[in-house]
């Protein structure tokens, strides 16, 4: 199993709206509003890192009010 957190910034008054939409897609463990250069944290799973990428994170920038991304994957060292 691949984990990675996604980091998530938003339109200006869009990160409640997207940290619902993003709760909703499987695959996604768990969403919180965070402070900083980022407006929300989402930490997903999946059986590999395509599978991450083509049915999690393409999903979560296709959320309206979804600006940017940037996913860092769990490395197990």
């Amino acid at each position: 199993m691949t984990s990675a957190y996604i980091l998530i910034q938003t339109e200006v008054g869009k990160a409640a709206h997207v940290t619902e939409e993003v709760a909703q897609i499987q695959g996604v463990v768990s969403v919180d509003g965070v402070t900083g250069p980022y407006d929300v944290i989402a930490r997903a799973e999946a059986p590999d890192l395509d599978e991450l990428a083509r049915n999690v994170v393409m999903k979560i920038q296709a959320v309206d009010g979804v600006t940017r991304t940037l996913t860092c994957p769990v490395l197990r060292v």
